[in-house]
C-alpha cells in the first residue's frame, strides 16, 4: 500500500548531506509510526508465474520478458511490479473500505490474468514454487548486491528472492493513545497473532520438488536469513524506541554506486556507519528498504508473514480476517484476549525467531492451541466483517475457509501433503494444481 507517509526508496531530492546517530533516530521514529484513526487498507499480492496448461515446466526469461511488456499497457488501479525471481506483484492503493480494496484487487487480476492467459501463462497462489530452482529475473545492482549479501548466510535467500509469494496486509498504526486501535496494542498484536496467521495461511510446504517437513516453508527462509536482516525487535517495547533501534543495529546490506557494482560489506551496521562514514538520509531510506521483518512500519504496518493463498480469490480471506481483527473494536479485542496466552510461548526472542513462530510454521494448525487461538479469532472476524460493510461474497468466503480448514485444525499446505503422501508429504503421488 503506498501512500504519501511511505519511504522512498529508489532516489532522493534531499541534499546529500551526512546523518548523525541522532539523526537517524529522529527520523525513523517520525516516519515510520504515522498515528490516528484507522481509516485505510491495503494489500500487496505476490503471485508466481507458471505455464498455464503444466504448472511444472519452466518459463523462459524471454516469454517473461514478453507478457511483462504487454501488461506495461493495461490500465490498473494497482502498482504492478515484478519481483527478483519473475513474481508478479499487484500493490494495491490505500483504499477507504475493505470493500474498496477487493473491488480494486479484483479488477486489476481479472485484467492481468487476461493478458497472461493470451501468453499461456498464469499465476499460481503458493507460498513457495515447488517445482522450480531459484532462477533471477531481474538483474539490477539492487539485486546482484542483495544475492551476494544473502548468500553469505546459505541458499534461503536466493529462494526467498526468486521462488516465494506472499499476501501483505497493510494497515494504519492506529492512534496513538491506548486501547484495542492503540498503536502500541496493534504492534503487539501484530507480532503474536502473526504467528497464528502462519498457521492458519501456511501453503509452502514443499521446495524444489521436495517436502521440507515445515507447512510454512517461507518462514523457514525467512528465519534462515537472519535476525538482523528478517528479524523484528521485541514487540512489548515502545514501538518507535524499539524500531529505531533496530534500524541502527541492522547490518547494511550494500553500498550504492552511480555506476558499477555496489559494495557489499561485512558486519557494518548503519549505526556504526554513522559513526564511521558519512551516509545520507537517501542511504537511510534504502537501507530501511532492505529489512524484512514479519511486520514492517512504513507509516502504515505491513503485516509480511502470509503465504500466497490458493484459487483466484483465496487472497481476499487473510485480507478480511485480518482487517476485521485489527480494525473493529469488539474483533480486536476479542483478538487480543484470544493470543494473550500465546506471548509466553515467544518468549525469549522476537519474531520470527522464537519457539511460538517455529512451531506455527512448522505445525499450522495441527498445534492445538494454535488452532483453539485460531477458532476464536476466525469467529470474531467472522461477526466482525458486516460491521465494516464486508459484502456476502466475502463473508461467506471466510465462513468457509473456517470450516473447511480452521476448524479441523488444517491449512492450505494440508492439501498440497495430501496430494504428495499424507501426513508428512513424503511419498510423492500425484501432483497437485495451485
Amino acid at each position: 500500500m503506498s501512500d504519501s507517509s511511505s519511504i522512498s526508496v529508489d532516489g532522493c531530492t534531499e541534499p546529500r548531506t551526512a546523518l548523525t546517530e541522532a539523526e537517524v533516530e529522529a527520523l525513523v521514529r517520525g516516519i515510520c509510526f504515522k498515528t490516528g484513526p484507522p481509516r485505510t487498507v491495503g494489500v500487496e499480492l505476490e503471485w508466481l508465474v507458471h505455464e498455464l496448461r503444466e504448472p511444472r515446466l519452466p518459463v523462459t526469461p524471454e516469454r517473461l520478458e514478453a507478457a511483462y511488456a504487454a501488461l506495461g499497457s493495461v490500465p490498473l488501479g494497482s502498482a504492478l511490479t515484478v519481483e527478483p525471481g519473475g513474481q508478479l506483484e499487484l500493490s494495491s492503493p490505500p483504499a477507504a473500505s475493505l470493500t474498496e480494496c477487493v473491488d480494486t484487487v479484483s479488477a486489476d487480476l481479472a485484467a492481468v490474468r487476461a493478458v497472461l492467459r493470451e501468453s499461456g501463462l498464469a499465476l499460481s497462489g503458493l507460498g513457495t514454487d515447488p517445482w522450480h530452482p531459484p532462477r533471477r529475473f531481474l538483474h539490477e545492482p539492487r539485486y546482484d548486491a542483495m544475492e551476494a549479501c544473502l548468500d553469505r548466510t546459505g541458499p534461503a535467500g536466493r529462494a526467498m528472492m526468486c521462488t516465494s509469494a506472499s499476501v501483505q496486509v497493510c494497515l494504519d498504526a492506529g492512534h496513538e493513545e491506548p486501547g484495542p486501535l492503540g498503536h502500541g496494542r496493534r504492534w503487539w498484536m501484530a507480532h503474536t497473532l502473526g504467528a497464528v496467521l502462519v498457521a492458519a495461511f501456511a501453503n509452502s510446504p514443499v521446495l524444489g520438488s521436495t517436502p521440507t517437513g515445515w507447512r510454512c516453508t517461507r518462514q523457514l527462509l525467512w528465519m534462515e536469513i537472519g535476525a538482523g536482516r528478517a528479524g523484528a525487535p521485541l514487540p512489548d517495547a515502545d514501538p518507535r524506541t524499539a524500531w529505531a533501534r533496530h534500524v541502527l543495529d541492522a547490518p547494511v546490506m550494500c553500498v550504492r554506486r552511480d555506476s558499477g557494482p555496489w559494495d557489499v560489506p561485512e558486519r557494518l551496521t548503519f549505526r556504526e556507519w554513522t559513526r564511521t562514514g558519512t551516509p545520507t538520509r537517501a542511504d537511510l531510506d534504502y537501507h530501511i528498504s532492505t529489512l524484512f521483518p514479519p511486520v514492517r512500519p512504513r507509516g502504515h504496518l505491513e503485516l509480511r508473514m502470509i503465504d500466497a493463498q490458493p484459487g483466484e480469490d483465496g487472497w481476499i480471506v487473510p485480507l478480511a480476517v485480518t482487517t476485521a481483527l485489527f480494525d473493529d473494536p469488539e474483533a480486536a479485542e476479542s483478538a487480543h484476549r484470544a493470543v494473550k496466552p500465546l506471548a509466553e510461548r515467544a518468549l525469549p526472542r522476537p519474531a520470527p525467531h522464537n519457539p511460538l513462530w517455529i512451531q506455527a510454521a512448522r505445525a499450522g494448525l495441527t498445534d492445538p492451541e494454535l488452532r483453539e487461538v485460531a477458532v476464536a479469532c476466525f469467529t470474531a472476524a467472522l461477526e466482525a466483517l458486516p460491521r465494516l460493510g464486508a459484502g456476502l461474497a466475502v463473508t461467506d468466503a471466510v465462513g468457509a475457509y473456517l470450516d473447511r480448514y480452521v476448524l479441523r485444525g488444517r491449512c492450505p499446505a494440508d492439501d498440497q501433503l495430501d496430494l504428495l503422501g499424507h501426513p508428512d508429504g513424503r511419498t510423492h503421488g500425484k501432483d497437485f494444481r495451485p
